[in-house]
């Protein structure tokens, strides 16, 4: 199950969420919280379990998170071929650190995607610096699909890093999907030994999957600068 599920099944409720693209946006979340008053749920817009089987039944499977899908929706976008997409949707949320070309920008694009999902969520107020992101929301003991994982590069001990998204593991790696990786939006690998934590939105109820076995495949990176 993913958005596409839940936004057909909120318009077959009657419950208009526009247009059944799989992107959580404004008007999704909107007919989910007229959904959830209807059922005397907390209409706070979010998929959560007891909101998943009032909609879908008892056999539906938790969809990957709202931030996630915002995030894969951009794969592919490269900082110099696609400069001026890239820039209008970093820029979408009514933040962004500048030109991509020029500047690391593995951070705006984590913001942008949370900032549109959770427009609730509290963000650091320098979140392009990578290693700031390990004081957003709340840390995570494993990871699971979703999870901000932060990341030094350069030296352990130094102030560089990367972030993005955890989408899967294999035996030596984590798989991450980000900005700033080959310059463009793509899913990368990333030694498990340069994590320095795993992050997960406040504003969110805490996963209820943990990691997920991938095979050891695609680009290993060492340097995502």
């Amino acid at each position: 199950m993913d958005w596409i599920d839940i936004q057909r099944a909120l318009d077959a409720a009657g419950f208009r969420p526009g247009a059944i693209d799989g992107i959580p946006g404004r008007r999704t979340r909107a007919a989910l919280m007229r959904f959830q008053a209807s059922r005397n749920l907390t209409p706070d817009g979010i998929a959560g379990p007891v909101t998943l089987r009032a909609l879908m039944g008892a056999g539906c499977q938790w969809p990957e998170p709202s931030w996630l899908t915002i995030a894969r929706s951009k794969m592919g976008l490269h900082e110099q071929r696609d400069r001026g997409g890239l820039m209008a949707w970093l820029r979408s949320d009514g933040h962004t650190l500048g030109d991509p070309a020029r500047l690391p920008w593995c951070g705006d694009f984590v913001e942008t995607a949370l900032a549109l999902a959770l427009p609730a969520e509290v963000l650091h107020t320098n979140p392009y610096l990578a290693r700031n992101w390990l004081r957003f929301g709340v840390p995570l003991e494993r990871p699971s699909v979703g999870a901000v994982a932060v990341f030094w590069r350069g030296a352990r001990t130094g102030s560089s890093g990367h972030v993005g998204f955890y989408v899967g593991e294999d035996a030596d790696h984590y798989h991450i999907l980000g900005g700033n990786q080959a310059n463009m939006v793509s899913v990368v690998r990333i030694a498990r030994e340069r994590l320095l934590g795993f992050r997960w939105p406040a504003s969110m109820p805490l996963p209820l999957t943990g990691p997920v076995t991938l095979t050891a495949e695609g680009q290993v990176t060492t340097n995502e600068a």
